[in-house]
């Protein structure tokens, strides 16, 4: 299969890379995962580590995450990343949306906080490991989106310690059953990367229609609750409008801010070009919800992306 040899092509150099960099650099030796399952970073602080206690946290928020029915078929979620105590309620809201509905797999795609580089980058982990149990990584498709240019690579350091795509896998095992993911990260969110790909999920979701496409994104960083407010409404104008472009160009003048406006623009554009027609915000909130400090505040958004015109997927 084209996509399954895409990944043989790119697993031995990357491993031959992972080897070369460790020799040479020997402080990069905790940034440089195994090729087979990712362990979890985040286990014991930015969530529980212990599986019950995980768990429990988990289905609390999801329990009290009241969405209206909304009919149609999900394409696509925009949720937060921060620690659970800070934005779980938040995520949970656009979680509680896949209870009962089914995928063969999930493409999260999050901005790169601690490596810096161009393009793309497509995990090649085997799976990721969360407290909760191991996710496998679809690793055809992964090699398929490999396939789709150069900007696109499997950058091993980008993904081993970076947060905004681990902390979605434990709400994802708690609300599905039989599904994989894909984790993408972006180094650069300019234009012409996020155009790029959008172009390549957009043309395997023409192939492989039960996907589903999860933004991880945090809006305004440290501004006060009442400038954060300001900023993230015109963030949140854009995604319900699902308008990317518009999305691109507020955040490059700096009308908004988020950490992951270049995935959230290339999930509304794939979405909108899979048929989405509708947004729901979901739910709005920020860190003085949880902390009553105001003066530094971070924003969190929950929204979902429907195709109106299509049956609903739910079982019947």
């Amino acid at each position: 299969m084209k996509g399954r040899a895409a990944y043989d092509r790119w697993r031995l150099p990357a491993l031959c890379g992972a080897l070369l960099t460790l020799l040479a650099v020997p402080l990069w030796a905790g940034e440089i995962p195994s090729p087979g399952v990712r362990r979890a970073v985040l286990a014991g602080s930015w969530y529980p580590a212990n599986p019950v206690s995980l768990s429990r946290q988990i289905r609390g928020f999801l329990s009290r995450a009241k969405n209206p029915r909304m009919e149609g078929t999900l394409k696509a979620l925009v949720v937060p990343h921060a620690g659970y105590v800070y934005s779980g309620a938040v995520a949970a809201h656009a979680y509680a949306l896949l209870q009962g509905r089914r995928y063969d797999r999930i493409i999260l795609v999050g901005p790169c906080h601690r490596a810096s580089f161009q393009g793309v980058s497509v995990n090649l982990h085997s799976g990721y490991e969360t407290p909760l149990g191991m996710v496998p990584v679809d690793l055809e498709a992964a090699g398929t989106l490999l396939d789709s240019g150069p900007l696109f690579r499997y950058v091993p350091r980008a993904h081993a310690q970076e947060h905004s795509l681990e902390i979605q896998v434990p709400f994802l095992q708690t609300v599905m059953k039989d599904f994989r993911i894909v984790p993408v990260l972006m180094g650069r969110q300019d234009p012409r990367i996020c155009a790029e790909l959008s172009r390549a999920l957009g043309k395997y979701l023409a192939d492989h229609p039960r996907t589903l496409l999860v933004a991880s994104s945090d809006l305004s960083h440290f501004h006060t609750d009442a400038q954060a407010r300001i900023l993230d409404e015109r963030f949140i104008r854009r995604v319900r409008e699902i308008d990317p472009q518009g999305l691109l160009e507020d955040l490059a003048s700096g009308r908004c801010e988020a950490c992951g406006g270049g995935p959230v623009a290339v999930i509304l554009s794939t979405a909108a070009g899979a048929g989405a027609d509708r947004c729901a915000i979901l739910r709005y909130a920020n860190s003085a919800d949880v902390t009553g400090d105001r003066s530094r505040v971070v924003g969190y958004l929950a929204a979902a992306l429907f195709k109106s015109s299509d049956r609903d997927q739910r079982p019947r």
